[in-house]
């Protein structure tokens, strides 16, 4: 990955870095470079303590580049683990917006390939396939409205074992699905409507999928100290609606 470190304060705040080769400065004071070069706790020029460490993945991906909304963390955690996606998955992913489910998977399988039409999130997209220095995600410039036999390329025999779908009607785009996802795959629909998920769910059962579930992840988050203990009511609640169907056919 591209960032270099990671700074913490004492309320959790934190600075991911790219550069250490010259001061930072916050609002609460500066680090000197020598100190970002250090890992542990420092004090900066107002005497205050900062943790430094090495960037993780949540870290990096608060700094993705940004076209298109992306899918949270949230969502994307569901997606990994109700699917299985492991160091041995082939994952296809259209409607790659921002690149964010394409990244974070790109992390775990084994190859990544994900499609979009628009050249603005084709772009972003392969910055953020830089900024986690990937090497098994491509990109490509298709759509997946139009299966392969109405194409002039060549049929190629279904190659993902996860295929996920974050475009306006994925209902659209079942017959490209079932081209390119095995038998037994996983097929996963992120729609913000209930509607579109309806219709989608629908579509795909007439279509060679069996419908799973269809879910939405809530997360609420928390406030702890002495004196308190309730729910944080600016916490994320709904994003969006994830169907999981399979390939039966």
């Amino acid at each position: 990955m591209n960032y270099k470190r990671v700074l913490i304060d004492e309320t959790g705040e934190s600075h991911v870095l790219k550069d250490i080769e010259h001061d930072f400065h916050t609002k609460d004071g500066f680090l000197k470079k020598e100190d970002l070069k250090k890992k542990g706790w420092v004090k900066n020029s107002k005497g205050k303590t900062v943790f430094i460490c090495d960037p993780a993945v949540p870290d990096v991906f608060r700094k993705l580049n940004r076209h298109a909304q992306i899918m949270t963390l949230k969502d994307i955690g569901a997606i990994l683990a109700y699917c299985g996606i492991n160091k041995n998955s082939v994952v296809a992913d259209a409607g790659s917006g921002s690149g964010a489910i394409a990244c974070i998977a790109g992390l775990i399988a084994k190859k990544v390939v994900t499609y979009d039409i628009d050249d603005r999130s084709i772009e972003t997209t392969k910055k953020n396939i830089e900024l986690f220095d990937l090497k098994n995600v491509t990109v490509k410039k298709e759509s997946i409205y139009e299966p392969q036999g109405t194409t002039k390329q060549k049929q190629q025999k279904p190659f993902a074992d996860v295929f996920t779908l974050d475009v306006p009607q994925p209902w659209d785009a079942l017959l490209r699905v079932k081209e390119i996802l095995k038998s037994g795959g996983f097929l996963v629909s992120y729609s913000p409507h209930i509607t579109q998920a309806q219709k989608m769910v629908v579509e795909a059962q007439q279509k060679g999928f069996i419908h799973l579930k269809t879910t939405e992840t809530i997360e609420r988050n928390w406030i702890l100290d002495e004196n308190r203990a309730r729910p944080n009511f600016d916490a994320l609640g709904h994003t969006g609606f994830l169907s999981f169907l399979r390939k039966v056919e």
